[in-house]
């Protein structure tokens, strides 16, 4: 007779983890088994807003039907093949996708770090070969407080002591300005000159707190770098794929509803690096895309993935990238979060002394609480949120991130911050 399955609780899974897992994360003492849509439930049954979307990852909302049935039909045809041969998925999920961002050229690759860390390659490439730049020479500007991943060349130019200490010897060829500063990016252009190869920036610093810079930042930043023969590389693994209320953020100054080429183009980058929603959480694939000027600097032999560009992550993009369209993503979140902000403002922090400012673009948000960066509460907040069927967490201390799956309607939206006020305004 076979033996019942036996379900293990909160605390028995939280335990394995604890035992038998790397403590490199501090999760909310949540243990989830099941998502749809904005919604995920613990072991328990309870259920939850996800205010978090897997950083971003889950724009399309968890387990969205079409992107399931995507993999599904696919993992029973062919899942990998490895470049040392075509398949029948990757050469239309290429054409799908540089004409979906307006680019001539994409290099697949599978998570958002290996993204930087080919457009790093990329960009150093075309600074020797094209730009004539001295062997070994190239230095690549990026910003402080910057998040780009945690590989070891990553976080060899991170201003965060817990990514980068104990990590080195660190990767030269690196110079960190202030974000936000065209001062200082005009002053380093000067400094540098044919040393400098590109600029690597988020259009908004997530990993920071959610910090938007001014409205000029963006163009006249890369309008500097373009003058001075430097490539502005834009890193939107998280901003990207409808999230700021825009298809990318970097061409989000236009309220304009096409697709981001037909928006501010002046603002279009050199090198785009795509990662987590492209797929809306269902599996890793991230892309780096650019013109053929810049993507021919790359021949057989000089860069590569095993599973990049695997039919099953074609598959799954595609479908992803087809429900940002079908479902109005972009306009939803940029409504959406323009009611957000409007609430928070006024019935918070208007009102609380516990939260000083809301903000953000589209549904990208964060809260500013009122305490130190190294004081608990941010986080205890994000536990009463937990208990109260909210999930959120802090980053950077006192910051809280508010990021829903973009398919969420204005009725839960409505629901959520009437959640977030009330714990406020009981914690």
């Amino acid at each position: 007779m076979k033996t019942a399955e036996k379900h293990l609780t909160s605390t028995e899974l939280m335990g394995l983890e604890d035992q038998y897992g790397a403590h490199n994360y501090h999760p909310l003492p949540v243990v989830l088994s099941r998502g749809e849509g904005v919604y995920v439930w613990d072991v328990e049954g309870k259920r939850y807003y996800d205010f978090l979307s897997a950083y971003s990852a889950v724009n399309q909302g968890h387990c969205h039907p079409k992107i399931v049935n995507a993999l599904i039909e696919q993992s029973r045809t062919l899942t990998l093949t490895s470049r040392a041969f075509y398949n029948d998925k990757l050469g239309p999920y290429e054409k799908y996708i540089t004409e979906y961002f307006g680019f001539e050229k994409v290099l697949p690759m599978n998570t958002g770090a290996e993204a930087v860390e080919t457009a790093i390659k990329i960009c150093r490439k075309w600074g020797y070969e094209k730009k004539g730049i001295a062997d070994d020479e190239a230095i690549i500007l990026v910003c402080g407080q910057n998040f780009h991943g945690r590989t070891t060349t990553i976080v060899s130019f991170s201003s965060d002591s817990d990514s980068k200490d104990n990590f080195g010897p660190h990767t030269p060829g690196f110079v960190s300005i202030d974000y936000n500063n065209l001062t200082a990016l005009e002053l380093a252009l000067a400094h540098y000159g044919d040393r400098l190869a590109g600029f690597l920036v988020e259009p908004i610093q997530g990993e920071a707190g959610v910090f938007v810079p001014d409205e000029d930042y963006l163009p006249r930043a890369a309008e500097m770098c373009r003058a001075n023969n430097v490539l502005f590389i834009a890193d939107e693994i998280q901003t990207g794929i409808a999230r700021t209320g825009s298809l990318l953020r970097v061409c989000g100054n236009c309220s304009c509803e096409a697709k981001c080429e037909r928006q501010a183009t002046y603002t279009r980058p050199d090198i785009l690096i795509l990662g987590k929603a492209v797929s809306g959480g269902v599996y890793p694939v991230s892309a780096v895309l650019c013109d053929n000027d810049i993507m021919d600097v790359i021949h057989p032999g000089q860069h590569g993935s095993t599973f990049g560009g695997n039919p099953l992550a074609c598959a799954v993009a595609v479908a992803a990238l087809e429900v940002v369209d079908e479902e109005k993503l972009s306009q939803n979140a940029r409504r959406l979060g323009n009611i957000f902000r409007d609430r928070i403002q006024k019935e918070i922090v208007e009102k609380s002394e516990l939260v000083t400012l809301v903000r953000g673009r589209g549904l990208l948000n964060a809260i500013v609480i009122n305490d130190s960066p190294d004081s608990k509460t941010a986080w205890n907040i994000c536990v009463k949120l937990a208990e109260n069927g909210l999930l959120a967490k802090p980053t950077h201390g006192n910051i809280i991130r508010f990021a829903p799956p973009l398919v969420m309607n204005e009725a839960q939206l409505n629901e959520c911050v009437d959640i977030i006020r009330d714990t406020i305004y009981k914690f």
